[in-house]
């Protein structure tokens, strides 16, 4: 993909105040998954299932676009785990030799084990990236995992050092990241959960092997941290942070001096205060305006408060509405009624500056 398309449509993203997008995932149609089921097996096999993830994608892309939102993504259509699906076409993790972890140190999961040095033999994403690319002539983002996050979910058995096998991973991911930009991928996001739960191992190394990951990269690039998916170990983990949530508070100074440009968070209906968001002050950021452990569809009204709250907080030419998480266990309907109210609250408040300006 020649450079100058990809950087006439960023140019087109920062002519568009509030740009929205979608933090991750969508639902799967009934067909090639089982509805309202987080990480739900295929239904279809070989080349049945190479045809329906495109279909898939293609429907993902097409409700995306009609709601609305500005910056679309394949709603991770092609993919089973946000984490796994990337590491399973990894060399030295076995996924026979399964062994228990605590992940996030929230609940207990059977995970692969690492037997030996890992390395990426070929791309993962990239032709689903291309597919997506010919799809459609708006900015595209393409989601990957972060590496602490995904030393969080394996049993390390050759390594046995978090941060060596998150520098492994870091190049890893910087070979593919280069790829999905080639392929046409306007802005590059990884997601670490993780950064919201091993705070010394953030600022020792987290962030570092990140910026390793977006290395030599011109596309925009994003982080993710979020507080999960609405399934019950992440609401029950919410329920004992107390009356605020401060978590942001331990890697947001870093990050703010990072090479990261987009930070994505959790917003609406969380407990997070919203004057942390001073503290990357300068940076793009995905304000989460969309509650994804809800069924409630949120009102455009709804929507437009929690962004004029983040405007207090970050510019206006910076400010990107979102969803707090993504979207795969709820419903197609409920799902396609948030992106609506997403893109609908996003221009009642795009209508108010304009109109101040």
């Amino acid at each position: 993909m020649p450079f100058n398309l990809q950087r006439n449509r960023i140019s087109d993203i920062m002519k568009t105040l509030l740009p929205t997008s979608t933090a991750g995932s969508l639902p799967k149609p009934s067909w090639l998954a089982q509805p309202e089921q987080l990480w739900s097996p295929w239904k279809l096999q070989d080349e049945e299932l190479i045809d329906g993830k495109q279909d898939a994608l293609r429907v993902s892309l097409q409700e995306q676009q009609q709601a609305g939102i500005d910056i679309v993504s394949d709603g991770e259509q092609t993919r089973q785990h946000f984490v796994t699906t990337f590491i399973e076409h990894l060399s030295g993790v076995d996924f026979e030799n399964r062994k228990t972890v605590k992940i996030r140190d929230r609940y207990d999961a059977s995970v692969p084990t690492v037997v030996g040095p890992v390395s990426r033999n070929k791309p993962v994403f990239v032709e689903d990236a291309k597919f997506l690319r010919q799809q459609t002539k708006k900015p595209i983002k393409w989601a990957l995992p972060g590496p602490m996050t995904m030393i969080d979910t394996l049993y390390d058995a050759h390594y046995k050092s978090r941060e060596k096998l998150a520098w492994e991973f870091a190049k890893i991911l910087n070979q593919e990241a280069k790829e999905l930009e080639a392929a046409g991928v306007d802005i590059i996001q990884f997601d670490e959960p993780a950064f919201n739960v091993f705070f010394d191992d953030v600022n020792s190394w987290g962030v570092a092997t990140l910026e390793r990951a977006i290395e030599g990269l011109n596309c925009e690039t994003v982080v993710h941290i979020c507080y999960g998916y609405g399934i019950k170990a992440n609401t029950d983990w919410k329920q004992t942070l107390g009356s605020e949530w401060r978590q942001y508070e331990e890697a947001f100074p870093k990050l703010q001096q990072s090479g990261i440009d987009i930070i994505s968070l959790e917003c609406h209906n969380s407990h997070v205060p919203i004057e942390l968001l001073e503290l990357v002050r300068g940076k793009k950021v995905m304000v989460g305006a969309i509650d994804v452990a809800s069924n409630k569809i949120e009102t455009p009204e709804e929507v437009a408060e929690t962004l004029r709250k983040a405007l207090q907080y970050v510019d206006a030419d910076k400010l990107y509405p979102c969803t707090n998480c993504g979207m795969a266990p709820l419903s197609r309907q409920v799902a396609r009624g948030k992106l609506q109210a997403l893109s609908q609250g996003a221009a009642i408040v795009r209508k108010e500056l304009q109109g101040a300006l």
